[in-house]
């Protein structure tokens, strides 16, 4: 069971830093159900 088992989350991934589908992954595998993942550019 993974430290997320569970939980719903929202995931906001950075286009220069971690994109979201990278984060959602690492969060499916600790257990978590991903209710929405994006890819944002904040300039």
């Amino acid at each position: 069971m993974g430290i997320l088992a569970g939980k719903k989350v929202i995931v906001i991934g950075d286009r220069d830093g971690i994109p979201g589908q990278a984060i959602d992954l690492c969060a499916q595998s600790a257990g978590a159900e991903v209710v929405f993942s994006s890819t944002e550019c904040f300039v």
